[in-house]
């Protein structure tokens, strides 16, 4: 008897057991994604007591610079009315270094900073030097000549003569180092003395003058602490709500992120909008495919065919025109006028007549494409690799003698890529607390159910084997009592004197 009671009561406490794993295990199935959604929520917003402000703030991934330039390696054909060809030189490679600074939380749910970055050369990764020399098209020459192509011919040769008294042709030779970061130059002086506007830093003149060791301006953006909807949103950058670059209200629009951290928990139909200063634009990426990045679920977004698309293919772009052919964008109203271009690698995406024009290219998705790696859960970037192209409108002017007969062509000057990943300490500490846990918290919980579910059949088999046991046994007793009974009733007979006439019959036979 004893022993049945233990087991008894060793079922009931596994059934117990079982029911409170149950039980837990249908609580954390009902509450975990809610409680992953308020600590994501508590973490990514813009606040000194959230995991991800140190991110923010400073950026733990390492970003390079790389930059690739076109060298025209036939000037000369080129002002006779040839062909332009060119040759891809680089990849020269910059550590970028950003961190906020002056960081000011405001009344309004917003936080106002500016984004000091400074690059540092990486011979290591690099494929040549800042000595080299490259040729390319004078900017200053060939820009100023396109902007006087309807003065008086009176302006025209004024210029050409000055031109030629500083030395100007439309092809310069100089160094990477100089063509990047800027360059003394008596026309750059000239310039600098009547328009002192026109260059980021004063008596030099480099595609990335005024880039190292300052800012792309004052940003205000969202905190969503108050209002989570509008986390990380741009409000104003510089003070300012819309842009006065372009022809339409919805191009002249702020739109999205700084291009750091976007809204947490997207789907495939969330898209990524920011504001680029160096690109005097907002811009969308779409969402391309999921994939897995160092074990971290990811989305990817790309930039659509229509980013950079003209008016015509795309009417929405109508107010960044006027436009040439389909797949570049004229920012000369962001660049002093200068006729300069902006759009993907080698003419990517573009009207195939651009790459058609100039001998050398070879567009192609895989080398000359951009995307964005985001974990969908943060908004957190992982990866990512921006891709963009910068080019110069040239065609002679007349009355312009430094043109000479250059036939007209958009030629491609530099394309430069801004990369960056997740890696090493913080890479292991994002996998580990936002990845790992939850993953781990999710398991755990359908664990526990089916756990719960098995210890509960543990008691319920107890009773069904105990109730077929006291079956067995009472049949087996009911069994016994027969046999008992019918032995008792033959003793019983035979101990009976026999019935009157039975001796007869027998003696009988």
């Amino acid at each position: 008897m004893g022993g049945r009671t233990g087991a008894r009561w060793a079922a009931v406490a596994l059934g117990v057991t079982g029911l409170l794993c149950a039980v837990l295990g249908a609580v954390m199935i009902a509450l975990v994604p809610s409680l992953i959604k308020q600590q994501v929520h508590k973490n990514v917003r813009i606040d000194p007591n959230s995991l991800s402000f140190s991110m923010w703030k400073e950026i733990p991934v390492p970003f390079y610079l790389s930059v690739y330039f076109f060298e025209v390696v036939n000037p000369d054909e080129v002002l006779q009315g040839g062909k332009p060809q060119v040759r891809e030189r680089g990849p020269y490679v910059y550590r970028e270094f950003r961190y906020k600074d002056n960081i000011t939380f405001n009344d309004n749910d917003t936080v106002s900073f500016v984004e000091p970055r400074s690059y540092q050369f990486q011979p290591d990764r690099s494929r040549g030097s800042e000595s080299d020399y490259i040729t390319l098209p004078n900017i200053l020459v060939l820009g100023a000549a396109g902007m006087m192509e309807n003065k008086p011919a009176s302006l025209k040769l004024i210029v050409t003569l000055a031109f030629s008294a500083l030395g100007q042709r439309a092809f310069m030779n100089r160094t990477v180092g100089e063509v990047l970061w800027g360059y003394e130059d008596p026309l750059v002086s000239f310039l600098s003395k009547y328009f002192p506007d026109m260059f980021p830093s004063k008596d030099k003149f480099g595609l990335f003058a005024g880039m190292n060791n300052s800012n792309s301006g004052t940003f205000t953006v969202f905190t969503g602490v108050q209002n989570f909807s509008r986390i990380h949103l741009v409000d104003n950058w510089n003070g300012l709500t819309k842009l006065n670059f372009w022809h339409s209200d919805q191009c002249n629009m702020i739109n999205g992120t700084s291009g750091q951290m976007w809204a947490p928990f997207m789907t495939p139909q969330s898209s990524l909008e920011f504001y680029s200063p160096e690109a005097c634009r907002s811009m969308k990426l779409v969402y391309h495919e999921a994939g897995v990045f160092e074990g971290i679920p990811i989305y990817r977004f790309v930039a659509p065919k229509t980013l950079f698309a003209n008016g015509t293919v795309y009417p929405p772009n109508e107010g960044f025109c006027p436009c040439q052919e389909s797949g570049i964008q004229n920012v000369s109203t962001c660049r002093h006028g200068a006729p300069l271009f902006l759009s993907h690698p080698h003419f990517y995406n573009a009207d195939p007549v651009l790459a058609e024009a100039v001998l050398g290219l070879s567009p192609n998705s895989k080398e000359h494409s951009l995307f964005l790696d985001i974990h969908p859960v943060t908004g957190i970037p992982m990866n990512c690799s921006v891709k963009l192209q910068l080019s110069l409108y040239a065609k002679a002017v007349r009355g312009i003698g430094q043109t000479g007969k250059i036939q007209p062509v958009v030629l491609p000057l530099v394309w430069f890529e801004e990369s960056g990943a997740m890696e090493g300490e913080p890479l292991s500490t994002f996998y580990t607390q936002l990845v790992l846990w939850p993953k781990v918290m999710q398991y755990a919980q359908y664990v526990l159910l089916a756990l719960g579910g098995a210890l509960l059949l543990v008691p319920v088999v107890y009773q069904v084997r105990s109730q077929a046991r006291c079956l067995l046994f009472w049949s087996s007793n009911k069994e016994g009592s027969e046999d008992k009974e019918a032995v008792q009733a033959y003793s019983e007979s035979l101990m009976k004197p026999p019935a009157k006439g039975t001796v007869l019959q027998e003696a009988r036979l």
